[in-house]
């Protein structure tokens, strides 16, 4: 099964979401988090950083992921570890893969015109604003 991750970045006042705009399928043009493949040799943790880092030049000295939940696909034997964490100060971020912005917080993320993920990234916002005193300190 091919485990996959999902990083929900808060800026450093938590008022704004890193997103991206996917320039490839699946998801074409739609808004999604960032996030990628688990190697074989990796913990879900250290794929996150490493992922994170990658797209977006944030790295471990500058945010604290707590994993969050899991999503299993049996059908698409497939596992998504979703994380989340709060920037410690300001960080340009840079990216290359998809175009990087930040999103206010109140959009509808269950508008799948505009956001990948079947409504999967509604959900998950929804789940960090019931933990948000904990999750975004």
């Amino acid at each position: 099964m091919q485990g996959y991750n999902v990083i929900v970045v808060y800026n450093e006042t938590a008022d704004r979401l890193l997103m991206c705009t996917r320039r490839k399928n699946p998801y074409k043009g739609l808004s999604n988090l960032v996030g990628g493949k688990i190697e074989d040799d990796e913990d879900g943790i250290s794929a996150a950083y490493r992922e994170l880092y990658e797209e977006t030049s944030i790295s471990q000295n500058d945010i604290i992921l707590t994993h969050l939940m899991d999503f299993t696909y049996y059908l698409d034997d497939c596992y998504v570890e979703v994380y989340v964490g709060k920037l410690n100060k300001f960080i340009t971020v840079i990216g290359d893969e998809n175009d990087l912005y930040w999103s206010a917080t109140d959009c509808n993320f269950f508008d799948v015109s505009k956001f990948a993920g079947e409504g999967n990234i509604g959900h998950i916002i929804e789940h960090v604003n019931l933990f948000k005193n904990k999750l975004l300190i």
